[in-house]
């Protein structure tokens, strides 16, 4: 009987841990679906609407592309919509990068070009060598640096 007890006690702390494990794997899928991993997707695969209207500016930049730090190999398709850099939760980009600020920067586009201007951040956004003060137009693949992140805009 005692035998009995034991097994059936094993059998239901196993099943409660998978249970546990079951839970767990769920509300990870769930958070990352929500909050990261739909941003994540639309860097890899683009968004539809990003990507169509991306199109209809003919050779304007389509993807802005993190060429060295952290990130490296990064593309996220361009839209209409600016693009948030920095090391905010919300930002387009979230960059780990110590000497980025919360809001770094933002890349904004104005017709078939794109500006990026510094928010007022510590240590500065700088495009091809030069400190941006103010909004300035980004040729296509132009170096813009933030702290050890550079990115590029690209065709």
């Amino acid at each position: 009987m005692q035998g009995l007890v034991l097994q059936l006690t094993r059998i239901g702390f196993l099943l409660l841990l998978w249970l546990f494990v079951y839970a767990v794997i769920r509300t990870l899928r769930a958070d990352i679906a929500s909050a990261g991993g739909s941003r994540l997707a639309r860097y890899t695969r683009g968004d539809k609407r990003d990507r169509s209207s991306a199109r209809t500016a003919r050779g304007s930049a389509r993807y802005l592309v993190v060429t060295q730090g952290a990130l490296a190999n990064t593309r996220i398709t361009l839209g209409t919509q600016p693009v948030l850099l920095g090391r905010a939760d919300d930002s387009t980009l979230v960059l780990t990068d110590d000497y980025a600020s919360e809001r770094h920067a933002r890349l904004s586009r104005r017709g078939d070009d794109w500006y990026v201007e510094d928010l007022g951040s510590t240590n500065g956004t700088y495009l091809d060598r030069s400190k941006v003060t103010t909004a300035v137009r980004v040729p296509l693949s132009t170096p813009i640096r933030i702290g050890k992140t550079v990115i590029e805009l690209r065709p």
